[in-house]
C-alpha cells in the first residue's frame, strides 16, 4: 500500500528519480560552479540528504520549462 505522501510526490505510473549533481552537469553541459550557482540561487530545486545534493528530476525538467518560456518571452 502508498502512503499518501508518496502518493502526492509521484504519479502511479512514474517513480520519482533523484539525480546527483554530476549527472546535473552532464545533461545541462554546465560546469559545478554553475550548477551550484543555480542551487543556491533557489532557481533548481534540491534536496539534502545527509551531505548529499539531490535534483529530483521534475526540477530540472520544471527549471528547463522555465528557462525555455522566458527565452520565448
Amino acid at each position: 500500500m502508498v502512503s499518501p505522501a508518496a502518493a502526492v510526490l509521484q504519479p502511479a505510473n512514474a517513480a520519482l528519480e533523484l539525480l546527483t549533481v554530476p549527472q546535473v552537469m552532464a545533461r545541462l553541459q554546465l560546469g559545478r560552479s554553475a550548477v551550484y550557482d543555480l542551487l543556491r540561487t533557489g532557481q533548481l530545486a534540491s534536496i539534502t540528504l545527509g551531505r548529499a545534493r539531490r535534483i529530483p528530476t521534475h526540477a530540472l525538467t520544471d527549471f528547463i520549462r522555465i528557462r525555455l518560456e522566458q527565452d520565448a518571452a
